[in-house]
């Protein structure tokens, strides 16, 4: 029942907010300030009714971080707001005691949308897949929480088990997925030789050093005299550091943009230019990309194909385009905003439309795991090169 009490709180304050937002944009400055006052009344007004006559007793707090909330979700799927107490514990130390599933993820309608599994982890040898919605996290209802408070759901005990309950685009009934939490630990960069002509390269995320690990991967592989060409794979690759796309798209280019940024402050507006200096020296490059290839990965897709530097094979990506900032409040909370978003070489922006292959190989339902005999993409890669 309190469940069902705070989702019609939210609900309602959710649309005032953005009634709120709506005004604030579309009249002058002086009728704007006269009727954001009226709008906060209004709001006021609605709050206290609700206090004194709703059915149970309601908790401000709880009612106004809700408020909060609803203007920045009501803004983009990746702005927040998050309460002092879950500020807190994103900044503290939990290694070794928490563990997680694996899965990068949004807010979108109310539910947590999975950007991208991560290889290797819980929720990839599960069969979580990108795109999936989570609607519940041991049996508790998803929708009325924050992303905070439904990514704080899923943290646990190393070794202890969570029941994820998701809804899949093509899928009548709800899958439901036992899963357990292990402590993630991310190794960004792999290579392997294929048929002894082929670097294949798997880059997972962008962290801190991604440019050095593919560097040396990189290295190594030029050693073979017999090399013919290279496949770089972002697949469910979330994305991470914008300075390591750029650092990796760079790698694989002479000069030319890789990306631009735009926002409201002029300091947002940004270009980036590649160097001199194509490591694997003008080689074929294909790079495979899917759904869950988000952000980072979409910038260094767009930015290869953009400057007709590689080919793209796979799915269209994400659509993840926009740079998000942590900005602390006095309260010792913090929102997660949006300040800016990326611009691929030909201007155009990611941003809910993703990256499109040049080569559209969907991946097979039955038993597809990637870089095994039953990765269909990457076996059309190979063959592309053998002619």
């Amino acid at each position: 029942m309190k469940n069902k009490f705070f989702n019609k709180i939210s609900l309602i304050i959710m649309i005032i907010s953005i009634i709120i937002f709506l005004n604030t944009k579309i009249v002058s400055a002086a009728q704007d300030g006269n009727k954001l006052y009226k709008k906060i009344d209004l709001f006021s007004e609605v709050l206290e009714k609700i206090e004194k006559e709703y059915v149970e007793e309601i908790d401000q707090s709880e009612v106004m971080d809700s408020a909060i909330n609803g203007v920045l979700q009501s803004l983009d799927p990746y702005s927040s707001y998050m309460s002092p107490e879950i500020f807190e514990e994103s900044n503290t130390e939990t290694s070794g005691k928490f563990g997680g599933l694996g899965i990068e993820v949004s807010m979108e309608s109310g539910v947590v949308k999975v950007i991208s599994p991560i290889d290797d982890t819980p929720a990839s040898r599960a069969g979580i897949k990108a795109g999936d919605y989570i609607v519940r996290i041991n049996g508790e209802q998803v929708q009325g929480k924050t992303l905070f408070e439904a990514v704080n759901l899923m943290r646990g005990p190393v070794g202890s088990s969570i029941e994820i309950t998701v809804r899949r685009k093509g899928l009548k009934k709800a899958k439901i997925f036992k899963i357990i939490r292990e402590v993630i630990e991310i190794q960004s960069v792999v290579s392997e030789l294929i048929d002894k002509e082929i670097g294949y390269l798997r880059l997972r995320a962008f962290n801190e050093n991604s440019d050095s690990q593919l560097k040396k991967e990189i290295n190594k592989l030029e050693n073979n005299k017999k090399m013919v060409g290279y496949i770089l794979d972002l697949r469910n690759n979330p994305g991470g550091l914008l300075s390591q796309a750029i650092k990796i798209s760079d790698f694989f280019l002479d000069d030319g943009e890789i990306v631009s940024t735009k926002g409201r402050q002029s300091k947002e507006n940004r270009k980036f230019f590649a160097k001199q200096g194509d490591k694997i020296n003008g080689k074929p490059l294909i790079v495979l990309i899917n759904r869950g290839s988000a952000s980072a990965a979409e910038i260094v897709a767009g930015a290869l194909r953009d400057q007709k530097r590689a080919i793209l094979l796979g799915e269209t990506t994400y659509g993840k385009g926009s740079v998000q900032s942590i900005i602390p409040l006095k309260n010792k909370g913090a929102i997660r905003l949006t300040i800016s978003k990326y611009y691929l070489p030909s201007g155009k922006s990611i941003s809910e439309v993703g990256v499109s292959p040049d080569i559209t190989v969907e991946e097979q339902e039955k038993d597809f795991s990637i870089n095994t005999t039953t990765d269909n993409q990457l076996n059309y890669a190979i063959k592309l090169f053998s002619g």
